[in-house]
């Protein structure tokens, strides 16, 4: 396999893995009126985040793994237009 395939199929495994890890970390925000934050552990963040800065915590590592997916995403369009 050539390595532009190679790193072709590595995006698209980044590209996956941190869509989901998005996914989980965007429903672990506490919401304004519960709903699913409380059910993937928001109650959990209240008491956490009364000793220390869960929620800042938790606000950088979303916008990080976001822009790994916007860097995936740009780095894959500019590979297909390569190919």
């Amino acid at each position: 396999m050539t390595l532009v395939v190679i790193l072709q199929i590595t995006l698209q495994v980044i590209l996956v893995v941190t869509s989901l890890l998005l996914v989980l970390l965007i429903l672990m925000h506490k919401g304004k009126g519960g709903g699913l934050s409380d059910m993937f552990g928001g109650g959990v963040s209240t008491s956490i985040g009364n000793a220390g800065n869960a929620q800042s915590n938790l606000n950088k590592l979303t916008i990080g793994m976001a822009l790994v997916w916007g860097a995936a995403v740009i780095l894959l369009g500019l590979l297909q237009k390569v190919l």
